[in-house]
């Protein structure tokens, strides 16, 4: 992480904790025209577009008056949406059992990429079943550069089911669509 993303994700941490959201990413992208991309969810993993708009308004703020990005930029708030980008031990845990990409920093043993079913944590390490082969992989966490979910059927199903569990319990608006 460099300097200006912790020093962003050390301003919006406490806010989005104060209203209630878990941050998940916050990065920023474009050099002439930046945008301030802050993704968050709620701690049962729902977000929805008034959630984004809470936030946005609870941050707005806090970033005008901390001015941490020299000049204009713009501010987007997002959930992490179904392919979900992976970026804290927790969610190895949480999505174990989806397919997956990751991305290391550096290769280990000439491998960079690696392709398969998450199979949690043990302590610092990633695991993950990689595709046709019979050993579960442990990656430290501190070499991951990117991770996601791999968009499968199995894992639209899971999220729409997750939406609508939300919805049922009361914790989504009436009118929440799960893209």
């Amino acid at each position: 992480m460099d300097v200006l993303t912790e020093k962003l994700t050390a301003l919006i941490e406490p806010v989005a904790r104060q209203e209630g959201f878990d941050l998940v990413r916050v990065r920023v992208t474009g050099a002439k025209n930046p945008t301030l991309q802050v993704m968050a969810e709620r701690p049962d993993g729902t977000m929805t577009a008034e959630d984004c708009a809470k936030l946005s308004r609870a941050l707005s703020p806090v970033l005008d008056e901390s001015d941490p990005i020299e000049g204009n930029y713009d501010l987007e708030v997002s959930s992490p949406g179904i392919d979900r980008p992976l970026t804290r031990m927790k969610d190895f845990d949480d999505w174990e059992g989806f397919e997956a990409k990751i991305e290391l920093k550096e290769a280990i043993e000439g491998q960079k990429r690696y392709r398969g079913v998450l199979a949690g944590t043990e302590g610092e390490n990633i695991c993950i079943d990689l595709d046709g082969e019979d050993d579960t992989a442990l990656i430290p966490f501190t070499m991951l550069g990117a991770a996601k979910l791999v968009l499968t059927d199995e894992l639209i199903r899971a999220s729409l089911k997750a939406g609508k569990d939300a919805e049922k319990a009361g914790q989504v608006p009436d009118n929440y669509q799960d893209d």
